[in-house]
């Protein structure tokens, strides 16, 4: 018999909960869990044992499944002042319609000559703004 599995963003909507706070519990050891690669997964009988009451079956809605992509930029040789105008070219690229559901941060180390770019967002605002930063990067 299969058991099931919640992940750290089911427990914390179940329980009305940041995702921060419940893995903060899984660390400091108040709520059991096994890590699976990188991500926590909680047993329903040990999200009972934490809260202490029954819990609620998770309906995984397949249909709403959201897709994500985390992406590094390593642009080098980079001058400060190109390295400020790619990163007003990306933060301006944030504030289009389309990138909605997309974040980003820029990061210049000077001593380097480096600029880092931290994506996060939906798939093809992602593939989007990398097409962008492709292209300063080569001009």
């Amino acid at each position: 018999m299969a058991q099931e599995l919640y992940s750290v963003e089911q427990v914390a909507n179940q329980l009305g909960l940041h995702v921060r706070t419940i893995r903060n519990y899984v660390r400091d050891g108040r709520l059991k869990a096994v890590r699976i690669g990188k991500q926590y997964r909680i047993t329903r009988e040990d999200l009972e044992e934490f809260t202490g009451t029954p819990a609620a079956v998770i309906d995984v809605d397949r249909s709403a499944r959201h897709v994500e992509a985390s992406s590094i930029v390593h642009i080098d040789a980079v001058d400060r002042a190109t390295a400020d105008r790619l990163s007003t070219h990306i933060h301006g690229a944030l504030n289009q319609p389309e990138a909605v559901h997309l974040k980003a941060e820029t990061i210049y180390d000077e001593e380097r000559a480096v600029l880092k770019v931290i994506i996060l967002g939906n798939l093809s605002a992602t593939a989007d703004l990398l097409r962008l930063i492709n292209m300063l990067a080569e001009q």
